[in-house]
């Protein structure tokens, strides 16, 4: 391999190269052969095997296995070594705190789940450490083994002030010595990011964005949100509140005042999972008494179903969808909206063509709408994937070796 230009080509920083390439490569592809490795990197047999043995000495690698079953000679497999790095993510909602660890090859090795309902003055800080034990205890370790954790919130913490904003329904979050509780009590680097950009950094690592740079994640459940990817980052905003789509001015609900206490107006109101029983009901349709989010995803699968009682169900909703997306893709033009959260999935391929179809009679661009491949506790898969990003970045660094 060599240099990138305005890197100097030095045999330390070309060493630390070839070790993060070939780690990079073991994690894509699983256990290689020496031989494989070679190929893949470019490196002649003698370099490759200097790197392998470099990297079974700082613990990185392990041999494991041969392959024997294959056409030729046995050859000695090695693989990333799991177990040299940890890190724990959480996902935090007003009901319950879902908590998990993953191994460096990205394996999830422990889970654990706190109820935490109704609770008007909560003790924050042992709800978040009896998560992390939970899950750290089910994975057979101890807190002190993790090397990062990543702890997803609805709103997001203002990198100016520390306080957590856009999320007054997460009840003893607000403190404005939260952060600093936090870093007393967990030893490793804790970070903190807005759940729907956690969910975007899943679908990009693994889901339906992965390849794209600019695109933009819409969230539907409860509530709405976005998150932004512009140039293959996320865009947080000065305040950490890009994406707070829900209060989003809209026509045909009223403008949300004073949006720190308002509860109802805005993109919000107009095509939240609340908006979807209110338009069944104008059908002539009864709703069960159950939550928002069951109710409008199981309205959004009958009507794509094709239930004749429902048949003017998803043609409104998608034209409330795209009256607020119409917005966000005129400032942002991105290339790909990604649509997550449970009423897509429930909506299917009929609500998206037809939201698709409405987009493009409302906004000048035209991008591409496709239904978010990770639905699986996206929010925690995410977090997780974040937390592995910036440790492989630490742990992989061969460069001062």
């Amino acid at each position: 391999m060599v240099a990138t230009p305005g890197t100097p080509g030095t045999p330390s920083v070309l060493r630390a190269m070839n070790d993060r390439a070939a780690l990079d490569l073991l994690l894509a592809h699983g256990p290689l052969s020496r031989t494989r490795i070679g190929k893949l990197t470019g490196l002649s047999k003698p370099t490759a095997s200097q790197l392998l043995a470099r990297l079974e000495a700082a613990g990185l690698v392990v041999a494991t296995g041969t392959t024997e079953g294959r056409p030729g000679p046995n050859a000695q497999l090695y693989a990333v070594n799991a177990g040299a790095a940890h890190v724990a993510a959480l996902d935090v909602t007003p009901a319950r705190i879902r908590a998990a660890v993953a191994d460096l090859t990205g394996e999830t090795v422990g889970g654990f789940e706190l109820a935490t309902p109704g609770r008007h003055h909560p003790d924050v800080v042992g709800q978040v450490t009896k998560a992390l034990d939970g899950a750290v205890k089910d994975a057979s370790l101890v807190r002190g083994d993790l090397h990062r954790v990543v702890i997803g919130t609805p709103g997001a913490f203002d990198p100016n002030t520390g306080r957590l904003r856009y999320a007054s329904h997460l009840p003893g979050w607000h403190s404005p010595t939260l952060l600093d509780e936090l870093a007393a009590v967990l030893p490793m680097p804790v970070e903190y990011e807005n759940d729907v950009n956690l969910v975007a950094v899943a679908e990009q690592r693994l889901g339906a964005a992965r390849g794209h740079e600019n695109f933009v994640l819409l969230w539907a459940e409860t509530g709405l949100g976005a998150a932004l990817v512009l140039g293959g980052r996320l865009h947080r905003g000065w305040t950490g509140g890009a994406g707070e789509v829900g209060f989003l001015p809209v026509p045909g609900t009223p403008l949300i005042r004073n949006v720190a206490q308002a509860n109802s107006g805005g993109f919000q109101e107009l095509a939240g999972a609340l908006a979807v029983p209110r338009i069944a009901k104008r059908l002539g349709v009864d709703t069960p008494e159950k939550p928002a989010v069951e109710v409008a995803s199981g309205l959004l699968a009958r009507a794509a179903a094709g239930e004749p009682e429902l048949e003017g169900l998803l043609p409104e909703y998608a034209q409330r969808l795209a009256t607020g997306l119409a917005s966000v893709v005129a400032v942002l033009d991105p290339e790909l909206i990604v649509l997550s959260g449970a009423l897509f999935p429930a909506g299917g391929e009929v609500l998206r063509a037809r939201l698709q179809a409405e987009l493009a009679e409302l906004a000048a661009p035209r991008p591409r709408l496709v239904i978010g491949e990770v639905q699986q506790s996206p929010v925690l898969t995410g977090a997780l994937h974040s937390a592995l990003g910036a440790t492989r970045d630490e742990v992989f660094d061969t460069s001062s070796r």
